[in-house]
């Protein structure tokens, strides 16, 4: 088998898994609710905003995480939206650990 084989073989296991399944699904629950659709758009660009200050190394404005943590706070108490966030943060930890895994295998040439 290929190396190719094997990351399509990966590519249609990660469409199966339960992280990915779940994730799809709510987003597209989600993407039926406008109201909400819009109140998490709003958290994940002020959310983008809060980590590319920190990948700059500039100074956090508390103010924008008081922001955050607040919207944060807000929208898991609608049930959809916490699960969104619980599937969202699976679905994360898999995608990093799987890449963990891969850059483990072929670091010795990265490095």
């Amino acid at each position: 088998m290929n190396v190719y084989d094997t990351a399509n073989r990966l590519a249609k296991e990660l469409r199966e898994a339960p992280e990915y399944v779940g994730y799809k699904n709510i987003k597209e629950e989600i993407s039926k609710r406008p109201d909400l659709k819009e109140k998490l758009a709003e958290f994940e660009k002020l959310r983008y905003d809060v980590q590319l200050e920190s990948l700059k190394g500039e100074a956090q404005e508390q103010g924008k995480l008081t922001e955050m943590q607040k919207m944060y706070a807000e929208l898991i108490q609608d049930e959809t939206a916490k699960k969104y966030f619980d599937f969202e943060l699976k679905f994360n930890v898999l995608i990093a650990d799987v890449n963990k895994i891969i850059a483990e295998s072929v670091k010795d040439v990265l490095y």
